[in-house]
């Protein structure tokens, strides 16, 4: 309101000083034309006032201007009398002009604030859909940018919109946003508001923001049966090549014992025979254990059920016990000064078992160097092989479930789970783990671990010399 006043103030002004100028103007008119032909100049004054502040003050300024033309420049002058009754005629007609011509400036204006408005709400409405339909963003952050795109349109102090039904108060009035029966939502705007905005909303905001935001929230659910279709599409990935290991990784070991374990119970045996026989079992049974282990451990990283019992961890023993567990080939060049370290003993151990294992089976009889040493904040870890090497293309692939990588060449059986497996539990402990390789030159796996400020012994920034 108070901007009003000083905008109207401005335009009363802008009107007397139109009028005096105008005035001034007609003095010298009067040697070129008759005086009361000369009316229809404050007319330019009359359009300019009512076009831009309004008919009412458009026709003060039509009466200022009939009063200012009568009182300068109609005999008798400096009076408000006329001697002439042609004059009287010249005065009406002017002041039935200006009037006229006042209406029409404020009609005219009227349509040009009408398209304005027209014009900025569609741009609004534009602005919704391109937040609304396009954003990545959470559909709760993108109703804040569109609600403050939308009080900066109309000229409100503050707008909201809730994803739920939200009832006015003292403050502030609510517009239910609904598809049908349904209710998606509640526009809210302060309740001080005019009439006339009031109406604005009401009449074209809330109808478009309702359709954006129908369309908006079916968006958000046909993503989210994308991602669930994506999850079940990897799912049946998972379970596929899951029955193929069951259908031949687990049918192998089975058959060798099976095939072992009958001629066990012929009495024509003989003791080394017998212990051959007993060897095989053994060892394939020990295979099979642990790919069900393997099998176990994918499945619970595959449903985030690895949650790791996380407690301190000397990570020298952790790397000393995984490998004990991998037949020979194996050097440990281990720092005595690495630190503790927070973290499951078991999921690592389990882990590091696996990088061994691959590293051996690869290293084409070679020995596989193993290093850990402590590096400001963090612990290193290399586990360095002279194998052919992995191709650039494959260095991320030999880390997903089931993947095999030069089966052909080295003759392996695995079921291409160790290195998965690795991965989850590693990462699963606050580590990272990734390959370093070049063909024909073997592969490094390096793992990579956080150190807890927490009581530690005093770290070596340098890595043990090799011997």
């Amino acid at each position: 309101m108070a901007e009003r006043l000083r905008t109207q103030a401005y335009g009363a002004l802008v009107a007397v000083a139109a009028i005096a100028v105008t005035t001034l103007l007609v003095y010298p008119l009067k040697q070129v034309a008759p005086t009361v032909a000369l009316g229809v100049v404050y007319l330019l004054a009359v359009l300019l006032v009512a076009s831009v502040w309004g008919a009412w003050l458009g026709l003060a300024t039509a009466v200022g201007s009939a009063l200012a033309f009568n009182f300068f420049h109609i005999e008798p002058t400096h009076r408000f009398t006329i001697a002439n009754g042609e004059n009287w005629v010249a005065l009406g007609v002017f002041f039935v002009t200006a009037v006229v011509a006042s209406e029409l400036a404020q009609r005219a204006r009227r349509r040009a604030d009408e398209a304005d408005q027209r014009r900025r709400e569609a741009d609004l409405a534009a602005e919704m859909a391109r937040l609304l339909l396009r954003s990545s963003d959470d559909l709760d952050r993108t109703l804040g940018d569109v609600a403050h795109r939308l009080a900066q349109t109309l000229d409100l102090p503050s707008a909201g919109i809730e994803l739920s039904a939200v009832a006015g108060d003292d403050r502030r009035l609510s517009f239910a946003l609904r598809e049908g029966p349904r209710q998606l939502g509640t526009l809210l705007v302060p309740k001080d508001l005019s009439e006339r905005k009031l109406q604005r909303v009401q009449e074209r905001v809330v109808p478009a923001l309702e359709a954006l935001l129908a369309a908006a929230i079916e968006r958000d659910e046909l993503l989210g049966n994308r991602v669930e279709a994506a999850a079940l599409r990897r799912s049946d990935v998972v379970k596929t090549a899951l029955l193929r290991a069951v259908s031949h990784d687990l049918r192998s070991p089975l058959t060798a014992i099976l095939t072992a374990a009958e001629p066990l119970g012929e009495s024509d045996l003989s003791d080394e025979e017998r212990r051959e026989l007993a060897a095989g079992v053994s060892e394939e049974a020990h295979r099979l254990a642990r790919l069900i282990d393997n099998l176990l451990d994918l499945s619970r990283l595959e449903a985030d059920a690895a949650e790791p019992r996380v407690d301190w961890c000397d990570l020298g023993e952790v790397i000393t016990l995984a490998a004990e567990e991998v037949q020979g080939g194996l050097r440990l060049q281990v720092s005595p000064d690495l630190p503790l370290i927070r973290a499951d003993a078991a999921q690592l151990e389990r882990a590091f078992a696996n990088v061994f294992d691959n590293s051996v089976r690869h290293s084409n009889g070679e020995p596989v160097l193993v290093r850990a040493w402590p590096l400001h904040n963090r612990i290193l870890m290399r586990v360095v092989d002279r194998g052919p090497g992995i191709p650039p293309a494959q260095r991320e692939r030999v880390f997903e479930p089931f993947y095999r990588s030069g089966t052909e060449a080295t003759g392996h059986r695995g079921s291409g789970l160790g290195l998965a497996i690795a991965r989850g539990f590693v990462e699963a402990n606050g580590g990272k783990i990734w390959v370093e390789s070049l063909p024909g030159q073997g592969t490094s796996f390096v793992l990579e671990f956080p150190i807890d400020h927490v009581v530690q012994p005093e770290a070596n920034a340098e890595a043990p010399q090799l011997a």
